[in-house]
């Protein structure tokens, strides 16, 4: 039986992406089109369906050599002028229901997560469904067009949320997702990987950790970096504590293997998993063309961009204002917002590679929650010259900032989308991003009668 609310949705062609499988899965199963039932419609399968799944039997191990990366440039230069804030922004699906993280695989396909407990995959114009994670929760939404949002939709800001490709797919045809589970006396977050060319993926997964879960800061964000280890942001899951004990992965990021191991050169004195500690609710993440680490994360007070060092500390909750650093080790934030100048809320990012969208090339790219914009990033290393300000642009440059770079950021799409959760480079250079505006938080305006929406932004 086909959901209802799938049965809405307005699938609108994307004519640009060169997304590979045609009619086929990965894997040569079909792709089972919404008349069908079965889980390639999440028809059947349901997300307590699968109490003992089967294992993926594949060779998951990867080579890590940073400098094979296809984004490897160490002669990398920020740009010098400020960012054209015009850009022209093309529908492709309306009516989804909270996506919050989107991935493309190497053959082109896209795969997405809505925070609800649905795993997609968008091509040929058309969404599919691929699965439920096992035990995730039923998270709520409110309807499109909503005139009264609730700050606390059912499961809050848990649900099902990141997802990552592994990097020889389809040869190693495993979608990773990281969600908030029901276990009978408590929630956690789990990370899980699951076979997609099988008939029904729900069968055949693998659970590879567990974190702790709360209605707020659960983190979220999964990727594959440079060298091929798989990246986990992790909140504090709203245990202040936590997230300075490094025995916990609560306030933490993960560096890890495709099987959920601790990579080497970790340098954490608890847990070998974790990569840095003494975060808040850590949800974007990427990387510079030296394959230096950004990671952007929720306040309480000033929001924070942050260069990543394997095994440094970064102060929550210690340390947010200036003042509270000195006299410490902990690492200190790139930029912040103003504690008096409101919020952004980031989430997740992009640092933009691209050509389609040239005035934003070698930027890091933030989309925003709470100030419904998407925020560009010029990180300039000493000796360079930073962009203009212009109308927008706000320079982070305060003495007690980490000084590895200067940072300026301008603003774009201001009202225009509403809350931006995830923004992603796409095969063909243009920019991918999804809305969360049937969350409960969206401001003004939104929700739409459309929302939530996946769109294409290209330069205006």
């Amino acid at each position: 039986m086909i959901p209802d609310e799938l049965r809405r949705r307005r699938l609108l062609a994307l004519s640009t992406v060169a997304l590979a499988g045609c009619s086929g899965a990965p894997g040569g199963t079909d792709t089972k089109d919404n008349s069908s039932g079965g889980d390639g419609w999440l028809g059947t399968e349901t997300a307590t369906s699968t109490p003992t799944p089967q294992v993926p039997q594949y060779d998951t191990s990867l080579s890590h050599d940073e400098t094979a990366w296809a984004g490897y440039d160490p002669e990398w230069t920020a740009p010098s002028t400020a960012p054209e804030r015009s850009l022209s922004v093309e529908v492709l699906v309306e009516n989804l229901e909270i996506p919050w993280d989107l991935a493309f695989a190497p053959t082109g396909q896209l795969f997405l997560t809505e925070r609800t407990g649905r795993i997609l995959r968008y091509e040929e114009g058309e969404v599919v469904g691929v699965t439920r994670p096992h035990e995730a929760i039923d998270a709520g939404s409110v309807e499109p067009g909503a005139t009264e949002n609730s700050w606390f939709v059912d499961g809050g800001e848990g649900g099902t949320m990141g997802l990552a490709v592994h990097p020889n797919y389809p040869d190693v045809p495993l979608l990773y997702v990281y969600y908030t589970a029901d276990v009978g006396d408590k929630l956690v977050n789990r990370l899980a990987y699951y076979d997609v060319s099988a008939d029904e993926p729900g069968k055949h997964s693998k659970t590879l950790l567990e974190t702790p879960a709360s209605n707020i800061h659960n983190g979220g964000r999964i990727t594959f970096g440079p060298a091929n280890y798989l990246y986990v942001t992790v909140g504090d899951a709203g245990e202040r504590e936590l997230a300075g004990d490094p025995d916990s992965l609560a306030g933490s990021v993960l560096r890890l293997t495709a099987e959920g191991e601790a990579a080497p050169g970790n340098e954490s004195p608890g847990d070998p998993r974790i990569f840095t500690m003494g975060h808040r609710n850590p949800q974007g993440i990427g990387w510079l063309p030296d394959t230096t680490t950004i990671v952007d994360e929720h306040g309480p007070g000033p929001d924070e961009l942050n260069r990543l060092e394997v095994g440094a500390n970064y102060g929550w909750p210690e340390a947010r204002e200036p003042e509270q650093y000195e006299g410490t080790d902990y690492h200190r934030p790139l930029a912040n917002h103003p504690i008096d100048g409101g919020v952004w809320a980031p989430s997740g990012a992009v640092f933009y590679q691209g050509e389609t969208l040239p005035s934003l090339t070698n930027r890091y790219l933030v989309g925003t929650l709470a100030s419904q914009q998407l925020k560009l990033f010029t990180l300039t290393p000493p000796g360079g010259e930073p962009p203009p300000l212009g109308e927008t642009g706000t320079r982070y440059d305060a003495d007690w900032l980490d000084d590895a770079y200067t940072v300026t950021s301008h603003d774009a799409l201001t009202n225009e989308l509403g809350r931006i959760r995830h923004i992603e480079q796409g095969p063909d250079g243009a920019l991918y991003a999804i809305t969360s505006n049937r969350d409960g938080r969206a401001n003004g305006e939104f929700p739409l009668e459309r929302d939530d929406v996946l769109v294409r932004l290209t330069q205006g």
